[in-house]
């Protein structure tokens, strides 16, 4: 899920000196995952049933968790993979 609120700028500490010029060069793109490759999830029956159990017993309607996992091209340099293994329901505070 996007959550615009949680987004913060990407930037650097300031410094004396700088190893780039910084000021942009260029048109604007964008990067998206499935522009240049296909993606597929693959997630553990164990991760999902935790998950699953944990979106029951709580209370709230809304809750934060995470699910860990790894992300790999393919061998064919067609597809992408995202392989979620570890579900984490964070804490509370």
């Amino acid at each position: 899920r996007f959550v615009p609120e949680r987004m913060v700028p990407f930037s650097f500490p300031l410094s004396k000196r700088a190893l780039w010029d910084p000021v942009p060069m260029g048109d604007v793109i964008g990067s998206h995952i499935a522009y240049y490759r296909n993606p597929k999830l693959s997630m553990m029956e164990k991760t999902l049933r935790l998950a699953y159990r944990h979106a029951k017993q709580h209370e709230k309607k809304l809750f934060s968790c995470f699910l860990l996992g790894t992300l790999a091209v393919d061998e064919d340099e067609e597809s992408v993979t995202l392989t979620i293994d570890r579900f984490d329901p964070g804490r509370e505070v």
